[in-house]
């Protein structure tokens, strides 16, 4: 679990002079001696002073990294310390991509809370939404939401961001690969202006993040700690090459069967194939799990809690499982199929290797993913371990050549006999027209004039670019 890193006992000034001006809450304090949480994370060193400084913060930092209670703990310190003004609506809103993650942070700060007056409230989509109206008319202090759950209570006026002191936008950058730009935008521009924001990512380098960080964050400070081009000290990442699926489907059957691990996730990109794989998995293992976008909120929760009591330990996911999920023990991770961004796998391979313990993360590479693999390697700045099953040797051995940036070299296109070049296209074409130039003069004559073309009638297909529709003149049997 993330985790802050001083208890009760250890957080003094003279053994903790980095924080030596800070005084945190008895009741928080007992928290963290509760979940016997004693070393702290880099990005907390960093965030929580200039968290508690009201400051705005934009983190980059790893999956795995501690980044929940780094902006948890300075929030339910400085709501502590502060009384709320009178029938105050929700003061503090933290918005996550998935339902997974949403409930992940809910119960990291539920814990929290418990030992003290605050109140947190969920919402995320598959759940009733009067009971969630409900929840919102008590004024919940902290609330932990998906972006379109969110924007639907908003719509419907039953959620309130007047008095809005903190917003979080955790894993902003994901966010945007799924689409919730406009939803975010919605929800800020009901949030209360005079509030304290903290964003955090993955990476700084999204096409979007700079865009949200300048509409949404005021002279933010910028924390970098691990960023997806650093090498994860505790993953071992290898790749194992492919023929096809039949053969990918042999190699899982020998990793799951050989490999050490206590709990492994395999990620395909589409939801068929978890199916298919789950099927064709319970063939020859048990404690097989899939987890997907289709299932529901119950069925989800039902797959997330067997595999935290270990009555399964392999998951079949889709990329609805790279973030958000933190369970115990996940120490190994195969993609299937391999991831279709960067980041992505970056998220995929941060389910293990978490909280300083070791994980091996294995993608089995077709000859068709060869070239998005080397794209990975580049923009991560580091390549995959080559790695060989003797028994279950391919014929693909990869390309025989390969450009600079490590993708397949392809042989150069040769022109097909029998065509001519554009100039000698071009010299024909002159030639023809010249002897037969009379003639042609001759045969328009006859003809008549050639109609004139319609006039563009500015409509949008016009702008596009494209032609009129042509439209077929019925026949005289309609």
């Amino acid at each position: 679990m993330p985790g802050f890193c001083y208890t009760a006992a250890s957080f003094t000034r003279e053994s903790n002079p980095l924080f030596a001006n800070i005084e945190f809450n008895a009741r928080l304090l007992t928290g963290l001696e509760q979940l016997s949480i004693s070393t702290p994370t880099e990005v907390q060193e960093l965030m929580l002073p200039l968290a508690l400084a009201g400051k705005d913060v934009q983190v980059c930092a790893e999956t795995g990294s501690g980044k929940t209670l780094a902006y948890l703990l300075p929030i339910m310190e400085l709501l502590l310390n502060k009384a709320a003004v009178p029938n105050a609506a929700t003061r503090a809103l933290v918005m996550v991509p998935t339902r997974e993650l949403a409930r992940q942070v809910f119960k990291t700060a539920q814990q929290f809370a418990d030992l003290t007056h605050l109140n947190v409230g969920l919402l995320t989509g598959g759940d009733e939404f009067k009971y969630q109206a409900a929840v919102l008319r008590k004024n919940p202090e902290i609330i932990i939401s998906t972006p379109g759950r969110l924007v639907d209570h908003i719509k419907r006026g039953t959620a309130e961001l007047k008095d809005l002191e903190f917003l979080v936008l955790d894993e902003a950058d994901r966010m945007l690969d799924m689409g919730f730009a406009e939803d975010m935008n919605l929800v800020v521009s009901h949030a209360n202006k005079d509030r304290q924001t903290f964003m955090l990512s993955a990476t700084l380098r999204h096409e979007g993040i700079g865009r949200i960080a300048r509409a949404m964050l005021r002279e933010p400070e910028v924390i970098t700690t691990h960023t997806v081009q650093d090498q994860h000290e505790y993953i071992r990442q290898q790749r194992i090459l492919a023929d096809d699926n039949a053969h990918k489907d042999r190699l899982l059957v020998w990793l799951l069967a050989n490999e050490t691990y206590d709990k492994a996730i395999i990620f395909v990109n589409k939801r068929i194939e978890v199916q298919r794989l789950n099927e064709f998995l319970r063939r020859h293992r048990n404690g097989i799990a899939m987890l997907h976008g289709d299932m529901t909120q119950d069925e989800r929760n039902y797959v997330m809690q067997s595999l935290r009591e270990g009555k399964r330990n392999i998951l079949i996911a889709t990329d609805v499982a790279a973030r958000g999920l933190d369970v115990e023990g996940m120490d190994l991770v195969i993609n299937y199929d391999l991831a279709r961004k960067g980041d992505e796998y970056v998220h995929r391979i941060g389910r293990t290797g978490r909280a300083g313990k070791t994980g091996l993360a294995i993608s089995l590479i077709a000859a068709h993913e060869w070239n998005l693999k080397a794209s990975i390697e580049r923009y991560l700045q580091q390549l995959m371990e080559s790695r060989e099953i003797p028994e279950l040797k391919g014929s693909y051995r990869g390309p025989k050549k390969l450009k600079s940036s490590g993708k397949a070299a392809g042989a150069k296109k040769k022109p097909k006999a029998g065509k001519k070049t554009a100039a000698a296209k071009g010299s024909g074409a002159k030639g023809a027209g010249a002897k037969g130039s009379k003639k042609n003069v001759s045969e328009k004559k006859k003809l008549g004039p050639r109609p004139s073309r319609p006039k563009a009638t500015g409509t949008l297909m016009d702008s596009e670019g494209f032609a009129p529709i042509k439209r077929k003149k019925p026949s005289p049997d309609a």
